[in-house]
């Protein structure tokens, strides 16, 4: 099978290069054509949290999806599934609306247990997670779920076919998301492909201006005012996040005071779970605190976490990426950086 892609994307040449929309557009595009033409593609699925950046992947492509997939995590806010499903139906694409085998509740209350390995019969996770439990939240809330759609899909022919799941990942979100995303990141017989991996912020901000309405009218819901209008969520509005999982691994200070303030339905139930940890004894008690006791070694946060950022134990490829010449010595500076250098 003819080479993808290098093994690793040209970064060096991600910041430099200064591209126009169109020209950032084209590149989106052929991306998705270089991994149509060199695997056998069962079904292209736009993965579609409710987000800012997901919207824009999902805009762009909605005419060579097949479908759209939503991880409905359970503990997010019901406003931007809606919001999802009414977009989804706009556009005439299926949706696969997905839930977790096992709840939040559960997990936190120390319900789920292990089925396997040394620690078989004992829970996977107790209390609330701090940034140390972000990866089994992300694996059992939204991973499981993923993995499951792909197997319906492709079932047996995962040697001679493949599934696409188009993500809105950028290299400019975050510093991790500059270590971590790839445009295209195989995974057997998944291919995580994020074709807008190369747009900067203002590429995103000229795409909203261009294609969201903002006619001084009586705006449709989402402001789908047109077919092609590009939708927009109000959960984004409000708290600058989808909200789509709210498992509280870094959630900021007051961070569900805010959200209760806006949608107290979807606080409740957070609230809720607090008496009940409480009341069951568990010392990670509290939403969106880290759990008292030494701070664990953590491992990288999944693809899907666009908000998860600074995790500790990561394999920096940074070093490697210069000596490679795949991002140039000013780049490796500018991300080596500590917060007091960059304050001074």
């Amino acid at each position: 099978m003819p080479s993808l892609l290098p093994k690793k994307p040209p970064k060096a040449d991600a910041e430099p290069e200064a591209m126009t929309l169109d020209e950032a557009i084209a590149r989106s595009i052929a991306i998705l054509d270089r991994v149509l033409a060199a695997f056998p593609v069962e079904a292209v699925i736009g993965l579609f949290s409710g987000g800012n950046d997901s919207v824009v992947v999902n805009h762009l492509f909605r005419r060579r999806v097949n479908a759209i997939a939503h991880v409905n995590t359970g503990t997010g806010i019901p406003e931007t599934t809606q919001h999802v499903r009414d977009v989804a139906a706009a556009w005439g694409l299926p949706l696969h609306e997905m839930h977790p085998k096992h709840s939040y509740r559960d997990l936190v209350l120390g319900n789920v247990l292990s089925t396997r390995g040394k620690n078989i019969g004992r829970p996977v996770w107790k209390g609330f997670p701090g940034p140390a439990g972000h990866t089994v939240m992300y694996r059992r809330l939204k991973d499981e779920p993923l993995q499951r759609l792909r197997g319906q899909i492709i079932g047996r022919r995962g040697r001679t076919r493949n599934l696409v799941y188009l993500s809105g990942m950028r290299w400019a979100e975050t510093d991790r998301r500059f270590r971590n995303a790839e445009e295209v990141d195989r995974e057997g017989a998944l291919l995580w492909v994020c074709p807008l991996v190369h747009w900067t912020d203002d590429h995103m901000r000229e795409y909203r201006a261009r294609h969201r309405c903002n006619l001084p009218h009586q705006h449709a819901e989402h402001q789908l005012c047109w077919p092609d209008a590009l939708p927009l969520n109000e959960v984004t509005v409000h708290l600058h996040m989808s909200g789509e999982c709210l498992c509280g691994a870094f959630a900021k200070p007051h961070e569900l005071d805010e959200i209760e303030f806006f949608y107290p339905h979807a606080a409740k139930p957070l609230r809720d779970l607090q008496r009940e940890a409480q009341a069951a004894g568990l010392t990670a008690c509290t939403w969106g605190q880290r759990p008292p006791g030494p701070r664990s070694r953590r491992r990288p946060a999944g693809r899907l976490c666009r908000k998860c950022d600074g995790i500790e134990g990561q394999t920096d490829l940074l070093a490697e990426w210069r000596e490679s010449g795949l991002i140039t010595p000013d780049q490796f500076a500018t991300f080596t950086r500590t917060d007091e250098q960059r304050a001074a």
